[in-house]
């Protein structure tokens, strides 16, 4: 029976051709030769679009993109775009996904996409009066943001909570924040964030007596939650020399050295983000923001640590998740404008924003666990070493044919460095 046209396993895809590789891309994500074209990175973002999306433009910088492969996310298959510099990580991203898929691949959900927007109020002579004035008329103030975005309220979105926080601790002393929390459907959400608290910011000065200074979301999205959680059933976790129990035992040793360290906390959610990052690039999204408020969750106990976690199963099968905020949208910014950011979301075949952050939490999750994986049996730079060493081979000047057998011998020798490329290169010059 063939191979339906949604699948992600493509065996074998690492060995074709740029041009075979975009075919079958065209195939199963059922592209348009314009959409192909935008992916690889002939008729992608214009000059001229580039210039109206930021300033001062003269030209456009290009990365990496890849697929990756194998993800299956509540049951549905799903080829991944992803943009990033770094080799290993959609290979790494998608071995794991392959690993998954034994155990059902990726389970994953959002909350509502309530988005914050914080109004700092300053100057207030007295601050409980004036929290307790804001409550009061809460109802009005959101009935007020309710009415500014009516295509956001069309579609069930706009204003669902209204919260006073008094801030004591400051350098400048004592002062209110208001925090407006607001549903931004499909939209990341900033601008439709930013205009209700503008909009608010005199009544809350009416109604408090003080100034409101800061008017602005926050990339702390604690309310805008992915999660995702997968099984890796003990039958797929040995290889070569490492038994399954060793690999599993060593896979939650090391997250939990992350758990209990921040400085390896770190470097842990590093990889993550490598995911993370890759897929937020690859749709247009704001991968500064889903970095912020990665990290500010990871330490909102007051220390900072993991956002995953590993353990076993009853079976003993290795079981994974990952909680974090996922300010990400569809609309609106750069996802529309980018070509590529459209063919992206077309390819993963997203219809709303939930999707996208289900996705990409999952292919967090998976680049968790190759790192990890690593980490614990062979090491993280002998599954690195082959891909960076053909990244040295092309900076030392080798070309065609000579890259693999350049990269080849580099690795063999352990050796990964630009000034042993060069000597080698050069001694092949001599020798004729």
């Amino acid at each position: 029976m063939a191979e339906p046209q949604s699948a992600s396993r493509i065996p074998g895809f690492y060995n074709l051709s740029l041009e075979q590789r975009l075919a079958e891309l065209g195939r199963r994500g059922e592209l348009t030769p314009e959409e192909l074209a935008a992916l690889s990175g002939q008729a992608g973002l214009s000059r001229e679009q580039a210039d109206h999306m930021i300033e001062n433009v003269i030209g456009l910088h290009a990365l990496p993109l890849g697929i990756a492969l194998n993800f299956i996310v509540n049951g549905r298959e799903v080829l991944v775009p992803m943009v990033v510099e770094e080799p290993s990580i959609v290979a790494g991203a998608s071995f794991m996904a392959k690993l998954a898929r034994a155990g059902g691949g990726f389970l994953a959900h959002t909350t509502a996409p309530e988005m914050i927007g914080q109004m700092q109020v300053l100057d207030i002579a007295d601050l409980p009066m004036a929290r307790l004035a804001i409550l009061e008329q809460k109802e009005s103030l959101l009935a007020e943001a309710g009415e500014i975005d009516p295509v956001l309220k069309r579609l069930g979105g706009g204003p669902r909570d209204l919260e006073v926080r008094l801030i004591e601790a400051s350098p400048i002393g004592p002062f209110l924040v208001v925090h407006l929390v607001y549903d931004v459907r499909d939209a990341m959400g900033a601008n439709a964030i930013n205009t209700a608290a503008e909009r608010l910011a005199s009544h809350i000065e009416a109604l408090t007596g003080g100034r409101v200074l800061l008017r602005i979301l926050s990339n702390l999205a604690d309310r805008r939650l992915a999660r995702v959680r997968c099984t890796i059933p003990l039958s797929e976790l040995a290889f070569d020399e490492f038994t399954a129990e060793e690999v599993r035992d060593g896979i939650i040793a090391a997250w939990a050295f992350a758990a209990a360290d921040p400085y390896r906390a770190a470097t842990h959610n590093k990889g993550i983000m490598n995911g993370v990052d890759a897929v937020v690039l690859a749709t247009g999204n704001d991968w500064r923001a889903v970095e912020a408020g990665a990290h500010a969750y990871a330490a909102r106990s007051g220390r900072y640590t993991s956002l995953s976690t590993w353990g076993r199963d009853s079976l003993g099968n290795l079981v994974g998740t990952l909680e974090m905020p996922m300010a990400v949208g569809i609309v609106g910014g750069a996802t529309r404008v980018h070509p590529t950011a459209r063919a992206a979301l077309k390819l993963m075949g997203i219809t709303n924003a939930s999707q996208l952050a289900e996705i990409i939490v999952s292919v967090g999750l998976a680049q968790n666990l190759a790192a990890l994986r690593a980490l614990a049996t062979e090491g993280i730079q002998r599954g690195h070493m082959s891909l960076h060493a053909r990244q040295v081979a092309i900076a030392a000047g080798a070309q065609g044919e000579q890259i693999e057998r350049l990269a080849g011998q580099l690795v063999a020798e352990k050796t990964v460095r630009i000034d042993r490329a060069e000597e080698i290169l050069k001694a092949w010059k001599q020798s004729g």
